[in-house]
């Protein structure tokens, strides 16, 4: 029987121990861990690059909205004051005091021997500044309207030259004050008030004569 001799033998059995060494495919199994966490991590960033870009477009879509939002604000704010100034204009269209009314009470006023020589009417106007909302601990406080407050003087000069100058002062003072149109736009409290009263005087034709004059208030008007 032929002896066979494998002069190869011991090579080969350092090769395959050299093929089963532990750490050699500890090494390989590090290498392939190392690249599978860098592709892992290349996948992160890659991800983290795709959320900043929406990230920044969300934002940029935000702050558009948010530019949009506060002219839409700017604009119902301007919409609120010019809505705010008409409603006052309406009122005080509707509200405003007429002088042809006025105008034709007047004369309608007839006494007999007493003369108007002049009539004053003085129409002033004070206005108070409005406040804004505010808030105070999640807590909406509401501001106030301006307003204007309409004060109106109505101011009779006239002159009783009658057979005895003065006893129709009373006489006009009560018609001014019967008088349908002053009788419901007048003050209750004051009416019509006798704030001067002349001297007897006699004029060049040689009749005598007193100078008087009344004072009416009509109610304030706030707006």
């Amino acid at each position: 029987m032929p002896i066979h001799i494998n002069l190869l033998a011991e090579a080969q059995i350092a090769e395959d121990l050299r093929r089963r060494d532990p750490v050699k495919r500890a090494i390989y199994g590090g290498v392939f861990f190392i690249v599978l966490a860098l592709v892992w991590s290349s996948s992160l960033q890659l991800a983290i690059v795709v959320e900043k870009n929406a990230l920044s477009q969300t934002q940029s879509e935000i702050d558009a909205r948010n530019s949009q939002w506060q002219e839409a604000q700017a604009n119902q704010k301007k919409i609120s004051d010019a809505s705010g100034r008409l409603d006052s204009l309406q009122k005080l269209s509707a509200a405003r005091f007429l002088q042809g009314n006025f105008l034709d009470a007047l004369q309608k006023i007839y006494t007999d021997g007493v003369q108007l020589t002049r009539v004053r009417l003085d129409q002033s106007y004070f206005s108070v500044a409005g406040s804004p909302n505010t808030t105070n601990n999640d807590h909406v406080i509401l501001g106030r309207p301006a307003t204007a407050t309409e004060k109106i003087v109505m101011t009779l000069d006239a002159r009783d030259s009658s057979s005895n100058p003065g006893d129709q002062v009373n006489k006009f003072q009560d018609a001014v004050a019967s008088q349908a149109f002053f009788k419901e736009t007048l003050s209750k409290t004051n009416g019509v008030k006798l704030i001067s009263l002349s001297p007897s005087q006699t004029g060049p034709d040689g009749r005598p004569y007193v100078l008087f004059t009344l004072e009416s208030t009509f109610p304030d008007i706030t707006r």
